[in-house]
C-alpha cells in the first residue's frame, strides 16, 4: 500500500497537468488509499472474530463418539453429520467446536476399550452414537447395554459437569422381533437412567429410504447426512444454549 501511495504521489508532482487534471488524480489517490485500508481489515468489516473476542472464554468441545455413521463413511469429511453440526453451531454463533471421534465398524465393546484414550481431551458435551453394529451382528442386548453404560460411567467420572446426549438406534427384525424391540428400548432406558438427552432415532427419515442411502443401504448419502444432522441438532441446540 505504501508503494502505491508513493508512486501516485510522485506522479502528482512530476506530471504536468491542468488544474482539473491534478484534482482528478488527487481524488483517485485518496480513493485508492481508502480502498486499501478497507482491504487490510476484512474481519472488522464483516464482523468475523468479534464474537469470540467479546466472549473472552475458551471454546467448549462437543465430542461425537460413534461408528461409521458418525465418521461419515463414504462421504467427504465435510459432509459427515458432526461437520454439518459445526456449521449450524457457527451460524448461531455458539462458542463450541465439534470433534468427530467416529470409527467405522466400531462396536460398543470397541468403544468401551477406546474411550479412555479419547477422554484425554476435555469434553463439555458428549454425544454417544454406538450400538448399531452390535445390532447388525446380533450381539446380546444385555452385553451392549453393559458396554454403553461403562462408556457413560467413564465419561461422567472424567468430566463430572459434562452434558450427555444419546443417539437412539433401531435394527430390522432379522434377529427376531423380541431382539429388535429390546434393542430399541435400550436407548431410552439408558437415557432416563443417566439423565441423558435422547435423540429418539438417529436415522429418522433416512433409514430404509433408498434414495437417501448409499449402495450398501446402510450409510446415508450426503443428502441423508443432512437429515441426520438436523435430527441431532433439534436435540443438541437447546443443550448448547443452556
Amino acid at each position: 500500500m505504501n508503494f502505491k501511495k508513493n508512486t501516485m504521489f510522485e506522479k502528482l508532482h512530476t506530471t504536468k497537468l491542468s488544474g482539473a487534471g491534478s484534482i482528478f488524480l488527487l481524488l483517485l489517490f485518496v480513493f485508492a488509499c481508502r480502498e486499501g485500508d478497507k482491504k487490510t481489515k476484512p474481519a472488522e468489516q464483516q464482523g468475523v472474530g468479534k464474537t469470540a473476542t467479546a466472549i473472552g472464554q475458551p471454546v467448549k468441545t462437543v465430542l461425537f463418539f460413534g461408528n461409521s455413521l458418525t465418521a461419515g463413511y463414504g462421504l467427504d469429511p465435510s459432509e459427515s453429520f458432526p461437520s454439518l453440526i459445526q456449521q449450524k453451531i457457527d451460524s448461531t454463533h455458539l462458542n463450541y467446536k465439534s470433534v468427530n471421534a467416529g470409527v467405522s465398524g466400531e462396536t460398543s465393546a470397541g468403544g468401551n476399550a477406546r474411550i479412555d484414550w479419547i477422554l484425554k481431551q476435555p469434553v463439555d458435551v458428549f454425544v454417544l452414537e454406538l450400538g448399531a453394529n452390535d445390532g447388525l451382528r446380533g450381539i446380546p442386548v444385555a452385553e451392549t447395554r453393559k458396554n454403553l453404560q461403562s462408556i457413560i460411567d467413564k465419561v461422567k467420572a472424567k468430566n463430572p459437569q459434562v452434558e450427555l446426549v444419546l443417539a437412539g438406534m433401531q435394527v430390522p427384525p432379522n434377529m427376531g422381533q423380541k431382539y429388535a424391540n429390546d434393542f430399541r428400548k435400550m436407548f431410552p432406558d439408558l437415557a432416563e437412567k443417566n439423565d441423558m438427552v435422547l435423540v429418539p432415532f438417529l436415522l429418522e427419515g433416512v433409514g430404509g429410504v433408498r434414495a437417501l442411502n448409499q449402495a450398501d443401504a446402510i450409510h446415508p448419502t450426503a443428502e441423508g447426512a443432512r437429515i441426520v444432522a438436523q435430527n441431532v441438532w433439534s436435540v443438541l441446540e437447546p443443550v448448547l444454549k443452556k
